[in-house]
């Protein structure tokens, strides 16, 4: 008998909770999301019925987005202009990262073409699992793929650049502080409202990661504006990292390290590549463009918007030029995926 959703989600919140506290007990970065993250997926992969409503996700990604938005002071936004050129250089080295994981997951796994292409690109699991399945990949693996990625990327970037800064502050990061920088609780229910509203915006337009990019948009536009509302709470925006670690573990099931073991090695082994060759731009980034060195691995990573960007937050890191390159990486990425899948399709026949 299956137990009752609410239950499941109790269950979930409480088992979340608990390894966030041992997180926060053993000193890891990012204690609210790998803590409920791992927990969570250990849990499932073993049987346990937990489940995270798509609410669960959504609440998460909007304390993300509307974080990271308060970052962007005008002053900000004039210093990543002057990054505009990277970022660009970023987008593609993501996309040939991606289709070199591709061939690589191909030759290794022999699954085909189509699903090693949507599987390796670095893009959203849902976004990708829905592009891949109108040109025909198998949409399983696709999921199966991005799921391990991330949290390959969550258990093991964090850490590396933490070990490898010290919590070092690069030049300049002191302009990479929040425009607001106090609660208050009147001016932060505006601030939830007018963010809310963006998100819920971007969901009906459709627009992927709408409860990041929408609040983060409105965040932006208010902070850039000189209207400094109010910051999030940090209890606020834990419980938003302990939504997303919670929405990312319960996607594993008893069944995921039983799913083609052979493709789940590939995978593991093409997303160690992608890593290290992520880290590798990023060092040559930091060298050439003159970011700080954590900052620029993070901004490079094979991992999304929410995990990377909340990384240089409690890591005292240049947060927005993260959250631009991988903003700009996202929207460059879910725009021409399609077509340059049927673009490689042409040179492979």
């Amino acid at each position: 008998m299956k137990p009752q959703p609410r239950v499941a989600l109790i269950g979930a919140l409480l088992l979340a909770l608990a390894g966030a506290q041992l997180c926060v007990w053993l000193d890891t970065p990012l204690p609210w999301m790998i803590g409920p993250l791992f927990a969570t997926a250990i849990a499932c992969m073993f049987g346990a019925p937990l489940r995270a409503p798509l609410g669960i996700r959504a609440s998460g990604q909007w304390v993300i987005g509307t974080t990271l938005g308060l970052y962007f002071t005008a002053p900000v936004v004039a210093a990543l202009v002057s990054y505009s050129g990277w970022i660009a250089v970023g987008i593609v080295f993501a996309l040939l990262l991606g289709f070199g994981a591709g061939v690589l997951l191909h030759g290794l796994s022999g699954t085909d073409r189509c699903t090693a292409f949507f599987a390796m690109a670095v893009g959203g699991a849902a976004e990708m699992a829905t592009q891949g399945e109108r040109h025909g990949a198998a949409v399983d693996r696709v999921a199966a793929s991005h799921s391990l990625r991330l949290m390959m990327v969550v258990g093991t970037i964090p850490f590396l650049v933490r070990w490898w800064t010290g919590h070092g502050h690069g030049p300049g990061l002191d302009l990479f502080v929040p425009g607001a920088t106090a609660v208050s609780y009147g001016a932060l229910l505006v601030l939830i409202c007018l963010t809310g509203l963006g998100g819920l915006a971007c969901l009906r337009l459709d627009v992927p990661n709408a409860w990041v990019i929408g609040p983060l948009f409105v965040a932006i536009g208010l902070t850039v504006g000189g209207v400094h509302l109010s910051r999030l709470p940090e209890w606020m925006v834990a419980g938003g990292q302990l939504c997303i670690g919670i929405s990312l573990g319960t996607r594993f099931t008893p069944g995921f390290v039983h799913t083609a073991p052979r493709f789940l090695v590939a995978c593991a082994a093409c997303t160690l590549v992608m890593m290290l060759l992520g880290a590798g731009f990023g060092a040559t980034l930091a060298a050439l463009g003159g970011i700080n060195p954590g900052t620029a691995i993070l901004a490079t990573s094979p991992g999304g918007i929410a995990e990377m960007s909340l990384t240089a937050r409690n890591l005292h890191l240049g947060v927005p030029i993260v959250t631009a390159f991988h903003v700009s990486r996202m929207v460059a990425v879910v725009l021409l995926i399609g077509p340059l899948y049927r673009l490689s399709t042409k040179f492979q026949r």
